[in-house]
């Protein structure tokens, strides 16, 4: 998850690196590959994967991208970090409490969030003590 973070690089050499550990497990050759349009992914995939189709769009299905967006809103907020040691203590600690304040709201109705979302802050507000809430 952590891996767009504590990359010191995002040159051909990363990536290059990024696409063996990610392919290691794999027993098939992958038919496409689709990235995000950054130049290092494209200058190393031919070393990689020769013959395998490669696709760079912003907007096209591409699963490691989708799976960094909960990191990248997270890196948005806290755009204070230098090192990728302090953004890691960072994203341990708030990963645990954004959960805390972010229920599911697709599977209940608008009363029930409601009334969800005081219990939470009534729990929030005894372990922090008052007017510490969020």
């Amino acid at each position: 998850m952590l891996d767009i973070l504590v990359q010191s690089r995002r040159n051909k050499k990363a990536a290059k690196k990024f696409f063996r550990k990610r392919l290691k497990g794999l027993t098939y050759v992958p038919r496409v590959l689709i990235t995000d349009k950054l130049k290092s992914s494209g200058a190393a995939k031919p070393e990689i994967l020769p013959g395998v189709e490669h696709r760079q769009h912003r907007y096209l299905n591409n699963r490691a991208e989708n799976s960094h967006q909960p990191t990248r809103q997270r890196e948005r907020r806290m755009q204070g970090c230098k090192s990728p040691g302090h953004a890691q203590r960072f994203l341990s600690a708030y990963g645990l409490i954004a959960e805390h304040f972010r229920p599911r709201r697709h599977r209940c109705s608008a009363p029930e969030y409601r009334q969800e979302m005081r219990q939470r802050f009534q729990v929030w507000e005894e372990i922090t003590g008052p007017g510490m809430a969020a």
